[in-house]
């Protein structure tokens, strides 16, 4: 049976027939086509309760699978661990995503915090891209919000990864159907080619830190003259 990178798309809108959920339709059939497999979820339709920040009182108290067990986190939690990689398709909420969203993406500090368990975070390695959707401002400042916080965790975004529109209809926008069908296709490509490179790629926490610094430190010191210069050069401008 030949493997097919798993991809999840997770939905973070109330409204089933709505703009991003379009483009994340558009998205799927990029999967499909670059050789990709499926599965959608609709947050809306779980129980997803907002965390209790227990990382701040002791990161041993915050883990996979979170010490919340009357919600659904958990189990959607299970279904990203399968996954290769995720598309979160969201509208935009006062220049970020929905509130159901938001309290996910909080929720996933389980997974990142198993670095203080002995393990890597449990996003490391796999690949997202982002879709928003709104009327007004804010869709780049969504999904940048987004992609700094899964890069954060180890996710790693795909090329060409972000799909958006301020169209009311949004396949009306030519350039965001393009870019919604393109973020499903090179989430998977990226898949592929990390799998073909035979090694995993993650962050190293094992360096030597005073080597590291003096590295830097002498560097700077060596080009103390060039400081200097360019001291003596502000000063004369400054006195015209």
């Amino acid at each position: 049976m030949t493997w097919k990178p798993r991809v999840l798309i997770i939905h973070g809108s109330p409204r089933k027939y709505g703009s991003s959920i379009q483009l994340a339709k558009i998205a799927e059939k990029g999967v499909l086509d670059a050789g990709g497999e499926v599965e959608t979820i609709f947050l809306y339709d779980y129980n997803i309760k907002p965390c209790i920040g227990c990382v701040s009182d002791d990161v041993k108290y915050c883990r996979f699978p979170c010490i919340i067990r009357d919600d659904d986190f958990n189990k959607i939690g299970e279904k990203i661990l399968q996954a290769d990689g995720l598309i979160i398709a969201t509208p935009v909420y006062w220049y970020a995503p929905s509130g159901v969203l938001k309290n996910f993406i909080d929720r996933l500090t389980s997974f990142e915090n198993m670095i203080f368990h002995g393990q890597r975070s449990l996003l490391e390695g796999k690949v997202a891209g982002f879709i928003a959707t709104g009327a007004d401002s804010g869709v780049m400042m969504t999904i940048s919000y987004l992609a700094i916080v899964l890069n954060s965790m180890g996710v790693i975004i795909a090329p060409w990864s972000m799909a958006y529109t301020h169209e009311e209809d949004a396949v009306s926008d030519e350039g965001a159907v393009r870019d919604a069908y393109n973020v499903g296709y090179l989430v998977v490509e990226t898949i592929k080619a990390l799998k073909t490179y035979g090694k995993h790629i993650g962050y190293k926490p094992e360096v030597d830190i005073e080597k590291l610094a003096a590295l830097a430190k002498n560097y700077a010191n060596n080009n103390n003259g060039s400081k200097e210069e360019r001291i003596k050069l502000l000063e004369e401008l400054n006195r015209g």
